[in-house]
C-alpha cells in the first residue's frame, strides 16, 4: 500500500494544507494561526478562565503559555484575576484583541463557505458522517491501546 493511499496520510496533508492557508491569513494581519485559533476561543465580553483554554484547543500547557505570553506581548490580550476565584486568571480581549479575533472568525466562516458550495449536501453530510467515525475509531483505540 502506498502512504497516499492510507487515510493518516490524506487527513495529514489535508491540515497540512489548510494550516499554511491559514497561517498565510493570519500573517497578513501580524499573528498566528495559533493565535487566531485561542482568539477565537476567548469570551469577547467575559474573558476565558486560563486553564480551559488548552482544552479547547488540545494544546499542552506549556505550549499555550508561549502563545499567551506572545499575544500579551502583541497587545491582543490581558490576564485579570477571577472575579469568583482570585486564584485562577481570566484572559480577557482587548481592542486589538477582539478586532484580530473578527478577521479570525471571518477567515473560519470564508474557508466554511467556500467548501459548503464545493461539496454537494450529501458529500458534506458524509464527510462530517466520516470524521465523526474517526474520532468514534480513535476514542475505542485510545481505551484499548493502539
Amino acid at each position: 500500500m502506498k502512504k497516499e493511499e492510507t487515510y493518516d496520510f490524506q487527513i495529514k496533508s489535508c491540515w497540512h494544507s489548510i494550516s499554511r492557508m491559514y497561517n498565510q491569513k493570519a500573517a497578513q494581519e501580524d499573528i498566528t494561526a495559533s493565535i487566531g485559533y485561542v482568539l477565537i476561543n476567548i469570551h469577547s465580553k467575559e474573558g476565558t478562565p486560563a486553564t480551559k483554554i488548552a482544552p479547547m484547543l488540545g494544546l499542552e500547557t506549556r505550549s499555550l503559555t508561549r502563545v499567551l505570553k506572545s499575544m500579551e506581548e502583541k497587545g491582543l490580550i490581558e490576564r485579570r484575576p477571577d472575579p469568583l476565584d482570585r486564584r485562577s486568571v481570566r484572559i480577557f480581549l482587548t481592542e486589538l484583541g477582539r478586532a484580530k479575533k473578527a478577521k479570525s472568525v471571518e477567515t473560519v466562516m470564508d474557508f466554511n463557505l467556500k467548501l459548503q458550495k464545493a461539496l454537494t449536501e450529501s458529500e458534506s453530510n458524509s464527510f462530517f458522517r466520516i470524521f465523526q467515525k474517526i474520532n468514534e475509531v480513535i476514542l475505542q483505540n485510545q481505551r484499548h491501546e493502539f
